[in-house]
């Protein structure tokens, strides 16, 4: 049986939303509501020292501004320590984490590179050897963790060699970005995930924890990213500029163009509600690079 159709954005408050964001928050809206599906915003705060309220109440001003209105009450991943505490009792009680003392040094000096830095060499897997627990870790295995992306295609990845046991809860006493989006996507009943392609690499860590803890698997669809003029992602970190308020339906047309959706001549300059009334009829998934 078919899930009813429900997407999210899912932003970091860390600071205000710019271009990037606004493309991907963009997407998942328009493919929700062209499916006639609801559409949920989940604040991403997990990490308390870098976030905010301040920042949170100014992203949903700019999505407000911009016409991406939501469905149901925000979310806030700080208010659910209990949830992820649970997950990974979960799977520790089915042997599936497992402390780990390592620091960031000794898996740097791991030889074996992955597809994001150092893959974890598995040191601690059978024990900590008389040291103390820093952060906890999910078992993999090299058995290739594949699905289907709508936009990608078809995407494979075997984790114990190209990421390896990776932390679910951090040293800082954080639980992680990996654990916490399983959990709360199938809290929320999420049945499609559509957010930016610098996302991709995590995905079969998602769908592993989903297997493990026995939850339901999106369907994935990454959008292209969208850059500044030295080839980097834009994002607080490379300083992209903050979405101006009020809204600017150019910059509106402009993140629909960068979709795949040119806008016709005659609703250049037109409000936001009319840009988005049209891009919704005519929404299609952008095409993969060739």
């Amino acid at each position: 049986m078919t899930r009813p159709y429900t997407g999210r954005f899912a932003p970091s408050p860390t600071g205000p939303l710019h271009f990037g964001s606004l493309v991907a928050a963009l997407g998942s809206w328009l493919d929700a509501r062209a499916q006639k599906g609801r559409w949920l915003v989940r604040m991403e705060d997990l990490d308390a020292p870098r976030c905010s309220q301040a920042h949170a109440d100014a992203i949903l001003r700019a999505l407000e501004g911009y016409g991406l209105a939501w469905d149901g009450p925000i979310a806030y991943q700080s208010r659910r320590p209990e949830a992820y505490g649970a997950a990974l009792g979960q799977l520790v009680a089915a042997g599936l984490a497992y402390p780990c003392a390592c620091s960031r040094k000794e898996i740097a000096d791991s030889t074996l590179e992955g597809i994001e830095g150092p893959v974890y060499p598995g040191i601690c897997r059978g024990g900590l050897q008389g040291r103390s627990a820093r952060a906890w870790r999910v078992r993999t295995d090299d058995a290739p963790i594949c699905f289907e992306d709508r936009r990608l295609g078809r995407q494979c990845q075997r984790l114990e060699s190209e990421v390896g046991d990776f932390v679910v809860k951090r040293a800082d006493g954080l639980f992680a970005y990996q654990l916490a989006v399983v959990v709360d996507d199938a809290w929320q009943g999420i049945s499609d995930v559509v957010r930016g392609a610098d996302l991709l690499a995590s995905t079969a860590r998602q769908i592993h924890l989903q297997r493990l803890l026995g939850l339901p698997t999106p369907r994935y669809c990454h959008l292209p990213v969208a850059q500044n003029a030295a080839g980097q992602k834009l994002s607080k970190q490379t300083r992209a500029n903050a979405l101006p308020l009020p809204a600017q339906s150019a910059l509106l047309a402009q993140a629909l163009e960068f979709l795949g959706l040119p806008v016709p001549e005659e609703l250049r300059g037109a409000p936001c509600p009319a840009l988005l009334s049209w891009a919704t009829v005519h929404w299609e998934i952008p095409r993969p690079p060739t």
